[in-house]
């Protein structure tokens, strides 16, 4: 590294970490983060909302990153070059959505409570300071993971630097995993604390809780609360992603199944409702169809308010205003004009929807491939005709993507444009329920039963029997659920009594026997895609099937989490994993990457893995 201007600027950073008097995440600490005490039971909340500030300062350009580099995304003609640089992958280190200081703010930040918290101070016989303490080091390795999945090496330091000559000290350097292997050891140390699997729930430490925080009114009206609790980053969680992004599948699995235990976690029958279908698709609907709009709304996950939205464990919320704190530039860019200064009328605030606050000068637009392979998805329900339950399939699309776009009519042109509303109101997902499963999913699959994987897409994983007895479950996996990840165990089968697909929130009703959307089928049409589209020739082993599910789920990422942050670096840690099978070819991971990414014209050979970080600055 040929500077330390970014190590600098953290250290500069420190001291604006807490908030203005007007700030919604105010802190009224009159504390300097460089004060070395940090004996009083009140500096964790302060420091920890300071740590938080930081995370807000960051989202945007997490959110970006991986968004434009990956396949769910296009240019259009309104777009600035800074971002149409990273959707080509020709951005050089004068673009300014690639700053390392960004993350590395947040990362002295938390090396500084952590170095100087007293853990000791205890109300009773709890430990006041605990959830805090586990909060830095969790919020510490994920930026760190975004570090190292953005950048491929970088520097590592776990001290906290205050002077400019600590600044420029040598560093040592890590990349992916060696800051896996480098923080796993913490994480798990306090995860152990909290929540091992196998012991009681007592034992769990959680994540800090100081009710609810009211972010103030937007300029247009309309007011935003969040609960604090959803601002925080769960320990098991974190570990989880190291450990699956480093190809510890089982270790993973674990990670994920201690959460969802000790949170009594499980996925409710929501659905992306059948009345956002186009138009144009309204004459395909079947006679007999039956509609499942009476159960809990997918879209209630991105409300102003999402309240008690069991879906949304952590997000970033944003300001209403800039005298209110951190505003974002993502609606904006994805054409919502969040920050309009338009009086609207009481029946519009009560929906926050005005025509003129969705900007024909959007810069992001839903990419091509994206359109296709949704729009292809067939949608499942049974027949409300039948007089027995019977199955059936209509080919109207995922009902997600209809949802996460609102077409509009240009005023100069007349033509229509899509705008993307999923942050319409400053709220940016980083960990839902359907995150925790589906990378669940993820190490199941790799750990070598496609078929769990497959029942998170399909039925969800259930204790209950007529589910266990599912055709396509194999004997090793109730096994597996019984023993190693333990769903099915006596100790924790009533926890799971009810669970659903997530395949469903987009495509009905999935679920049972009766259903059309059975593993066999579904599996063999993406294994004749995968040979079609990659020229592969199948093994006829369990491998093929398991390269096939992991596509399946690679799809339900985009169609549940497009535009959330996270495709880049799902495609980047998926296709590390079919490198490590070396099934088709050693390095078939990277040009399945490179394959999906091709439609963007990169400047590089994208199969290449050294290809795929920005340049450090």
């Amino acid at each position: 590294m040929k500077t330390k201007s970014y190590i600098i600027a953290a250290f500069l950073g420190m001291c604006m970490a807490f908030t203005s008097c007007q700030d919604f995440m105010e802190t009224d600490s009159d504390r300097q983060i460089f004060e070395p005490k940090l004996d009083q039971k009140t500096d964790s909340m302060f420091y920890t909302l300071g740590i938080l500030k930081s995370v807000q300062q960051a989202i945007d350009q997490y959110v970006l990153v991986n968004e434009m580099r990956g396949d769910l995304t296009e240019v259009n003609k309104y777009t600035q070059t800074d971002l149409r640089r990273l959707a080509d992958f020709s951005a050089d280190a004068t673009n300014k959505y690639d700053s390392a200081y960004l993350y590395y703010r947040i990362i002295n930040n938390c090396n500084y409570y952590i170095a100087h918290r007293d853990t000791s101070l205890r109300t009773g016989s709890r430990q006041v300071a605990m959830q805090e303490y586990a909060q830095a080091y969790a919020i510490r390795a994920w930026t760190y993971l975004q570090l190292a999945k953005t950048y491929g090496t970088v520097p590592f330091y776990t001290h906290p630097v205050t002077s400019i000559s600590q600044a420029n000290e040598v560093m040592e350097t890590k990349d992916l995993k060696g800051i896996c292997d480098a923080l796993i050891p913490d994480l798990l140390r306090l995860a152990n604390q909290s929540s091992t699997l196998g012991t009681a729930d007592t034992t769990y430490i959680g994540v800090p809780r100081y009710g609810d925080i009211v972010a103030g009114n937007f300029n247009n009206g309309g007011r935003k609360t969040v609960y604090s609790h959803r601002l925080m980053f769960p320990i098991d969680l974190v570990l989880g992603d190291l450990y699956l992004e480093s190809g510890q599948y089982e270790q993973a699995a674990k990670a994920y199944f201690n959460y969802i235990v000790n949170n009594r976690l499980t996925m409710s029958p929501i659905y992306a409702s059948v009345s956002n279908i186009p138009n144009r698709r309204n004459n395909e609907m079947p006679n007999d169809f039956m509609s499942y709009s009476s159960a809990p709304s997918w879209t209630d996950i991105f409300a102003r308010d999402p309240g008690d939205q069991p879906d949304i464990i952590t997000l970033v919320p944003m300001a209403v205003n800039r005298l209110r704190g951190e505003t974002t530039s993502l609606p904006q860019l994805f054409g919502y004009d969040l920050y309009s200064t338009e009086v609207l009328s009481e029946d519009t605030v009560s929906t926050f929807i005005s025509s003129t606050m969705f900007l024909e000068e959007r810069e992001i637009d839903a990419s091509a491939s994206f359109k296709a392979m949704a729009e292809a998805q067939d949608y499942y329900y049974q027949a409300a005709s039948a007089t027995a339950d019977i199955g059936k399939s209509v080919l109207l699309g995922d009902m997600r993507y209809y949802a996460t776009f609102i077409s509009r009519q240009s005023e100069t042109t007349r033509e229509n444009f899509d705008v993307m509303r999923k942050f319409n109101y400053g709220n940016i997902p980083v960990y839902r329920g359907s995150t925790v499963y589906l990378r669940l999913a993820e190490a199941l699959n790799r750990m070598g039963y496609p078929d769990a994987a497959f029942a998170i897409l399909k039925d969800g994983i259930n204790s209950t029997p007529t589910l266990i007895d599912t055709t396509y479950i194999r004997p090793a996996t109730r096994e597996m659920f019984t023993n190693i990840i333990p769903f099915y165990s006596e100790r924790y089968r009533s926890y799971f009594t009810t669970n659903w697909g997530i395949h469903g929130h987009g495509c009905g009703y999935t679920r049972g026997k009766s259903s059309v959307y059975q593993m066999d089928t579904i599996v063999g049409k993406k294994l004749e895609e995968l040979q079609r589209v990659y020229n592969i020739q199948p093994t006829g082993t369990l491998n093929d099937t398991i390269n096939a599910v992991e596509d399946l789920l690679c799809d339900e990422y985009a169609l549940e989490f497009a535009y959330e942050g996270n495709r880049f670096g799902d495609l980047c840690r998926i296709a590390r994993h079919k490198n490590r099978a070396n099934l088709y070819e050693s390095n078939f991971g990277g040009r399945w990457l490179a394959t999906k990414l091709a439609y963007k014209n990169p400047v590089v050979n994208l199969a290449e893995e050294r290809n795929w970080f920005l340049p450090f600055k």
